[in-house]
């Protein structure tokens, strides 16, 4: 490898990275919720708490994107704009007895909160423990 080869071959450069893609399901209305408390009976639910203007909360989703590996079939993935439809971020909290963070994301099984994190602590890889 020569000096000026640090940065790998040309074609490997040049080369479109693949996309990945996250099988979000968008959380737009309060009576959702019930039927993500009835989906979460049989297949957990993640609910992805996302502000749209925070650069923290930019960084952690894109983190999160880049990691997640569930298959659908294992986990159902929702997010949320929180600033979008804060009446339904307020109701995730009430619902599913979880104080309002942002970003959050909150794991659902049996129709009950199991699992909750925010910010830097919000880790992909954290969710494959709830899998069925």
């Amino acid at each position: 490898m020569g000096l000026f080869n640090v940065f790998g071959k040309k074609e490997e450069r040049d080369r479109p990275m693949e996309e990945k893609q996250i099988p979000w399901l968008r959380l737009t209305r309060v009576e959702q919720l019930d039927e993500i408390a009835e989906k979460s009976k049989t297949t957990p639910v993640t609910i992805f708490k996302h502000s749209t203007t925070c650069g923290i909360s930019r960084m952690v989703i894109r983190n999160f994107e880049d990691d997640y590996a569930i298959p659908e079939d294992k986990m159902k993935l929702y997010y949320l704009d929180l600033l979008a439809f804060r009446d339904v971020s307020n109701e995730v909290g009430y619902t599913f007895q979880v104080i309002h963070q942002s970003p959050q994301v909150l794991v659902i099984k049996n129709g009950e909160a199991v699992y909750h994190a925010s910010h830097h602590s919000i880790h992909a890889t954290d969710l494959e423990r709830f899998m069925q």
